[in-house]
């Protein structure tokens, strides 16, 4: 009898293990599953309601200029005063929209800056870096910038719009320049005057129909979503070059990427999604390395000025040259 009983127990420790490894699969793949709800899924805004028809004229309060700012990563917070922001004393763009504010009047010139978490977290990193997911950061963004020019088209229907974007921000402003000119967007594309994209994410280095004019000498990587296409971590999706580009707003917009800039200048075949831990570190890195944050000194053309000058000049020259709407 125990002879029997011993050869049953060993008959039944295979049926166990496999009992084992199965409940061990559903624990990770549970792990897994609310990983991935925790970090965000990317949440782009949807198709925008269109506008009522353009009416002769809008409130003496309106702007005849509305430029939309967007800050790059940690250079904004969710709370941040649009009007006035002060998140990051030394963000990039303040080195933009600061003296292009200074030069107009408010009836010209309205400056929004764009307020949202601006984080980018490691999903590998533990203890949990206590950061926004890239997913969630540039979601909010998104949102945001077309909740506050959905608004301000309602309420000031002839206002003109000049987006400017650097880093994260600059996905953020292509992005919804992609959807106005696609005719899906908060406002007409005719009412955008030019749009400008500093170490794009999604720059694709192309030229032709839809792509932006590049400033400067082009260097020959692409943007991080670009050479990272189709990877997808707790967090962080990469998404790709913009389908259709920027459309009837393509001689309108402007790029500047540096050189060795891994955001906007990656090696198209160095970031495999094969290995995606790996390429996801390399993008994490990317957003704190050296060249991503020296375009205030970058200079662009033959007279000597730098990334944040040729914007601020552009800026300039389209807001002097725009409509002067009638007000009532």
């Amino acid at each position: 009898m125990s002879i029997r009983r011993g050869r049953n127990s060993r008959r039944l420790r295979p049926a166990g293990c496999l009992v084992f490894l199965a409940v061990v699969a559903v624990v990770i793949a549970l792990v897994l599953l609310l990983w991935y709800l925790l970090a965000g899924r990317l949440r782009p805004p949807g198709p925008q309601p269109k506008p009522p028809e353009r009416p002769t004229s809008q409130p003496a309060s309106c702007p005849d200029v509305q430029m939309i700012s967007v800050p790059g990563t940690w250079e904004s917070n969710s709370n941040d005063d649009p009007h006035n922001p002060t998140a990051n004393p030394i963000s990039l763009m303040l080195n933009i929209s600061g003296p292009v504010q200074s030069r107009f009047p408010d009836g010209r010139l309205d400056v929004y800056t764009v307020p949202y978490v601006a984080q980018f977290s490691n999903p590998i990193a533990f203890p949990p870096d206590g950061q926004q997911s890239y997913n969630n950061s540039r979601s909010e963004g998104a949102q945001r910038m077309v909740d506050a020019m959905t608004t301000q088209h309602r309420e000031c229907p002839l206002t003109n719009y000049v987006i400017a974007g650097f880093s994260q921000g600059a996905v953020i402003g292509g992005d919804v320049a992609s959807q106005i000119a696609a005719g899906k967007g908060p406002i007409p594309a005719e009412q955008v005057l030019g749009v400008m994209l500093i170490a794009d994410g999604r720059r694709t280095g192309d030229t032709g129909p839809g792509q932006p004019v590049q400033i400067g000498t082009p260097p020959a990587g692409v943007g991080a979503e670009v050479a990272l296409k189709g990877v997808n971590v707790p967090g962080i999706s990469m998404t790709g070059p913009r389908p259709g580009g920027f459309g009837s707003l393509a001689d309108r917009t402007f790029t500047i990427c540096a050189p060795g800039d891994l955001i906007c200048d990656s090696p198209r075949q160095a970031l495999s999604p094969l290995n995606i831990i790996g390429s996801t570190m390399t993008l994490i890195h990317a957003a704190g390395n050296p060249v991503h944050s020296l375009y205030n000194g970058f200079v662009v053309d033959s007279d000597g000025n730098t990334a944040t000058q040729w914007t601020v000049n552009w800026a300039n020259g389209l807001i002097e040259g725009a409509p002067h709407p009638p007000h009532s």
